[in-house]
């Protein structure tokens, strides 16, 4: 099992490299994302690696980040999300994008990805949802709560959920994206220290929002 390669970027195609590593090139499917975070050919790279093997081929699929990859990984886990899918999600969405659209259930923001339809977000945001956030550990936890349950119609928790809820929600309704209100409510509520008090949340995320 291949886990990471270093070496020598040999060649560049639409979603694959080549990388040699001591004479032996070797074919890596990556996202749009990392192809053009790329190095001159000639240049030494270094991918993390997810290898698939099948009856009729071995695919090398290459990451900028151990967290990139198994983000990937976690995709593929979705019904109807194969390699091809999971890669055009990580070549249009960052994992920190991915992650606060699946938590903040953002439709709009998971159909941008190349292969993803109203329905497969859907159940990209039902399946996801509690595993997402072990890729990244930034949210604090009451708005990421908060922004899911309000996401679904669920019920909160408490005051600071409540209040983290009603924040994303105001922002959304003065014309912002659900992700977008999400992530500057979890950065003020983070700044803050604090995410019970409406009247100073809200301030703070616009705050971020205009930074």
């Amino acid at each position: 099992m291949i886990a990471r390669l270093k070496g020598i970027l040999d060649e560049v195609g639409l979603d694959w490299i080549v990388i040699d590593v001591a004479g032996v090139g070797y074919q890596v499917f990556c996202p749009a994302r990392v192809i053009t975070a790329l190095p001159a050919v000639g240049e030494p790279l270094s991918l993390h690696i997810e290898t698939h093997v099948r009856e009729d081929h071995i695919h090398l699929f290459g990451f900028a980040s151990a967290r990139e990859r198994e983000c990937f990984r976690m995709l593929t886990t979705v019904q109807g999300v194969g390699a091809k899918v999971g890669l055009g999600i990580l070549g249009t969405l960052s994992v920190d994008d991915l992650t606060t659209a699946i938590v903040a259930e953002d439709k709009a923001l998971l159909t941008r990805a190349d292969g993803v339809g109203p329905r497969l977000a859907a159940r990209l945001m039902t399946e996801l949802k509690d595993k997402i956030l072990s890729l990244n550990g930034e949210f604090a936890p009451s708005v990421a709560a908060s922004a899911a349950n309000a996401g679904a119609g669920g019920p909160t928790d408490g005051a600071g959920d409540t209040v983290s809820a009603d924040a994303v929600s105001a922002l959304v309704n003065l014309g912002y994206g659900r992700a977008e209100a999400f992530s500057a409510v979890n950065r003020a509520a983070q700044a803050q220290g604090d995410a019970s008090d409406l009247d100073l949340l809200i301030p703070a995320a616009l705050k971020e929002l205009s930074q």
